[in-house]
């Protein structure tokens, strides 16, 4: 539920719009980085990846169309421009986006820092921003070359089994050691979502949190 985010992670709504409601941790720089939309079974809408330029999004636009993963453009949503939107092969939705809003504090939420985006909340777990999402698919090493030749990621760690086949695979499109994992589905259904991950500061703070869980 909202309240878990909200309580428990401490996470803070940042808006409403429909059945949805869009969170941030409080030193996300973006307004957002997490869009819950109301739906009767669970899953992952789509993942949106921002690029480093207007010209990088049209370079990226330009190698997926006519490649069989490409969609088209949307409007974008409530704090980010136009996205084109594309599938990997496994049917995971991907949205590409430059225009976005950087978050601006309310003033109970200012902080007295100037090189964070929000004041600490002190409220549970106290998610400081995204980290990485994990998805399941059914054949790894053609979704490995799909974000390596259209979306140019890198490959930084995988799982290759003794018949050679690929079990698991860590990118990155940035200078963290990966931005989302994919791991084989053991039930060979396409396109599932595993989970999405939040950092805490320290340790520490991971053990506090098991602790707000069983509480």
């Amino acid at each position: 539920s909202l309240a878990f985010f909200v309580n428990v992670l401490g996470m803070t709504e940042s808006g409403r719009e429909g059945d949805s409601v869009y969170l941030r941790g409080w030193d996300d720089y973006e307004r957002h980085t997490l869009k819950l939309t109301g739906s009767k079974l669970p899953g992952m809408g789509h993942v949106a990846f921002r690029t480093r330029s207007p010209q990088a999004l049209e370079r990226r636009v330009a190698a997926l169309k006519g490649s069989g993963y490409d969609i088209g453009w949307t409007e974008g949503d409530l704090v980010h421009g136009p996205a084109f939107l594309c599938q990997d092969p496994d049917g995971h939705k991907i949205e590409l986006y430059y225009e976005t809003e950087w978050y601006e504090a309310p003033p109970e939420l200012k902080p007295a820092l100037k090189n964070q985006a929000q004041r600490f909340p002190a409220r549970g777990v106290n998610v400081r921003r995204l980290d990485h999402f994990n998805g399941l698919a059914v054949d790894i090493e053609a979704n490995r070359a799909f974000f390596e030749k259209y979306l140019g990621f890198r490959l930084t760690e995988q799982i290759v089994l003794d018949d050679g086949s690929e079990a698991a695979m860590w990118m990155t499109c940035t200078n963290k050691s990966y931005d989302f994992a994919y791991t084989r589905d053991h039930t060979g259904t396409k396109g599932r979502f595993h989970h999405v991950t939040y950092a805490v500061d320290c340790r520490e703070d991971v053990l506090r949190a098991a602790d707000i869980f069983l509480e």
